[in-house]
C-alpha cells in the first residue's frame, strides 16, 4: 500500500509556476544556495510574497520549504546549476525545468512519503478498530487516491502533509507509549510550521488523547514525552523566523502584498459564514463532495462508531476536528483558495473523514454497495485532477469538468515522469501508470481477501 500511495503520489506533478509552489521553493532555493531567506531575485515571479525592510521573503509558514530543503541541496549538488545561471523570466522553458526538477524531488521525499506513511497507519488503525482488513483497505485507498489528498500531495503546499500529520498523531496517541507520544506530539508541532491554523485542529486531537489516557498509569510521562516532542518540531520555525527577520515571533503573513483581506481580522480570519461552508461542501466551484464523492458516507460511519462505547470518544474527536477544520475555511476571507481543485484549505479534514468509512464498509449490505461505486468513482476523478489539473482557476464553475476535463485532461494536458522527463506522450505517461499500479492495487486486495479469509 504504501508503494502504491507512494509512486501514484510522486507519478504526476503540479505547475512548478503556480505561486503557492513556487514562492515555497524560491525561499527553498535562496536558503540553500545563499544561505539567505531572502527571495530578491524572484519576487517577480510570483504575487505570493511577504516584503520588510525593502526585501522580498516566503509569504507563507516555512514548514513546507524548509521539507523541501534536503531535495534543493541534492539536485544542486548533482547538477551543479545555480538559479542564478537560469532566466528568471515567467514560463522560460529553463527556468521551468529547473523549478520542476527541484519541487518534484521535492514531494517525491516529502508530502509523497507523508501521505504514504498516514494511508498505512491509516489502514492500520482501521483494522484495530473494526477487525475487518477490507474494512481498513476501503477506508486508506479512499483517503489517498478517492480525494483530493492524492492531488494535493503532487505540490509542495501543506494542505496534504498536515492532513497525514493529523492521522500519524491520532495514530500515535492511539498506542499510548512513549515512542509513539514522541512521534504524535511531533506531528502535531510540525503541521503548525507547516501550517500555522492548524494549532486548531491539532488542539482538538490532544486533548482528546489527554482524555484517552486520564486513567494511564504512565499518563504523566506520555503527556510529557508529547508535548517536549511538539515543542521540539516548533524550533525550526523559530529558527526561520530568526534567519529571516532577525527575531523569533515575527510571522511573514504580517507583511503579504497584494492582498488586503489578511490585514482584516487574524491574518485573514473573521467569523464563519453558513453560506461559505455550504459552498465549500456543495458549491459549484469548489464544493469537496464533487471532487471526494466517497467522503458523503462520513456521517454514516462517524453515527455508527458514536453508537458504540468502544468507539464513542474517538467518533466526537473526528466529529469536532472536522468541524474545525471546516469553521476555519468558512471565517477565511479568501476562503476559495484562488486557483484550486476542490476547497483546498478543507483538505486537512479528510483523514478525519476517512476512517470512518471503515464503519461504513462493516455494515455491510446496501452501504458496502455504495461505498464501493462512490468510491470506484472518487478514484476515478481523483486520477484525473491528480494527473491534469489540481490548481483550477478560480473563474471556472463546474471546474471538475470544464478546468480539469475539457481544458486539460480531455486534450492530453497531463504531468507525468515519461512525459516530462522520457520524451513520452502524455497519454503513454498515464498507460505506463496504470500498468504499474493496477498490479499494485490488485496485489493489495488479493492480500487483503487472504487476511480476511484467514480471520474468518
Amino acid at each position: 500500500m504504501f508503494l502504491l500511495v507512494w509512486l501514484s503520489i510522486a507519478w504526476f506533478g503540479s505547475w512548478e509556476f503556480n505561486p503557492n509552489n513556487a514562492t515555497r521553493l524560491f525561499a527553498a532555493i535562496a536558503l540553500v544556495e545563499d544561505g539567505s531567506a531572502r527571495i530578491d531575485s524572484f519576487a517577480p515571479l510570483t504575487i505570493d510574497k511577504a516584503e520588510f525592510d525593502g526585501h522580498a521573503y516566503l509569504d507563507k509558514a516555512p514548514g513546507m520549504t524548509l521539507m523541501a530543503l534536503p531535495a534543493v541541496a541534492a539536485m544542486t549538488w548533482a547538477g551543479g546549476e545555480r538559479s542564478s545561471a537560469v532566466p528568471h523570466v515567467f514560463g522560460d522553458p529553463h527556468l521551468g525545468r529547473f523549478l520542476r526538477l527541484r519541487q518534484r524531488m521535492a514531494v517525491a521525499t516529502g508530502p509523497a512519503l507523508l501521505t504514504a506513511i498516514a494511508a498505512v497507519l491509516l489502514w492500520d488503525m482501521a483494522l484495530g478498530l473494526t477487525g475487518s482488513a477490507a474494512a481498513a483497505l476501503f477506508a486508506a485507498i479512499a483517503y489517498a487516491l478517492g480525494t483530493p489528498v492524492w492531488g494535493w500531495s503532487t505540490t509542495i503546499t501543506g494542505h496534504a502533509p498536515v492532513a497525514a500529520l493529523y492521522i500519524i498523531a491520532v495514530a500515535g496517541f492511539r498506542r499510548s507509549r512513549p515512542g509513539w507520544a514522541v512521534a504524535a506530539g511531533a506531528a502535531l508541532g510540525w503541521a503548525v510550521v507547516i501550517e500555522y491554523q492548524a494549532v486548531l485542529a491539532g488542539l482538538v486531537i490532544a486533548v482528546w488523547a489527554a482524555w484517552q489516557w486520564r486513567r494511564h498509569p504512565d499518563r504523566a510521562r506520555l503527556l510529557g514525552f508529547a508535548a517536549a516532542a511538539g515543542t521540539a518540531a516548533l524550533l525550526p520555525l523559530l529558527a526561520y523566523n530568526l534567519l529571516a527577520f532577525g527575531e523569533p515571533f515575527r510571522i511573514a503573513y504580517a507583511g503579504v502584498q497584494g492582498f488586503d483581506g489578511m490585514k482584516q481580522g487574524l491574518f485573514g480570519l473573521g467569523v464563519p459564514r453558513a453560506r461559505v461552508l455550504l459552498e465549500i461542501l456543495i458549491g459549484d466551484r469548489r464544493g469537496l463532495l464533487w471532487v471526494a464523492p466517497v467522503v458523503v458516507l462520513a456521517p454514516l460511519g462517524l453515527s455508527i462508531a458514536g453508537e458504540r462505547a468502544r468507539t464513542r470518544s474517538l467518533a466526537a474527536m473526528l466529529a469536532a476536528a472536522i468541524a474545525v477544520v471546516l469553521l476555519v475555511n468558512a471565517a477565511y476571507f479568501y476562503w476559495d483558495g484562488g486557483n484550486a481543485t476542490g476547497p483546498r484549505h478543507a483538505v486537512p479534514l479528510i483523514g478525519f473523514a476517512a476512517l470512518p468509512l471503515a464503519w461504513v464498509w462493516q455494515e455491510g449490505g446496501w452501504a458496502r454497495s455504495s461505498a464501493i461505486v462512490l468510491l470506484c468513482l472518487s478514484m476515478v476523478i481523483n486520477l484525473m485532477v491528480a494527473a491534469a489539473e489540481i490548481f483550477a482557476p478560480p473563474e471556472y464553475r463546474w471546474p471538475l469538468w470544464s478546468a480539469v476535463y475539457e481544458l486539460r485532461f480531455s486534450r492530453g494536458d497531463l504531468r507525468t515522469v515519461p512525459s516530462e522527463w522520457w520524451g513520452w506522450t502524455t497519454w503513454h505517461g498515464l498507460a505506463l501508470y496504470l500498468v504499474l499500479a493496477l498490479p499494485l492495487l490488485a496485489f493489495v486486495i488479493g492480500k487483503t481477501r487472504a487476511i480476511s479469509r484467514g480471520s474468518a
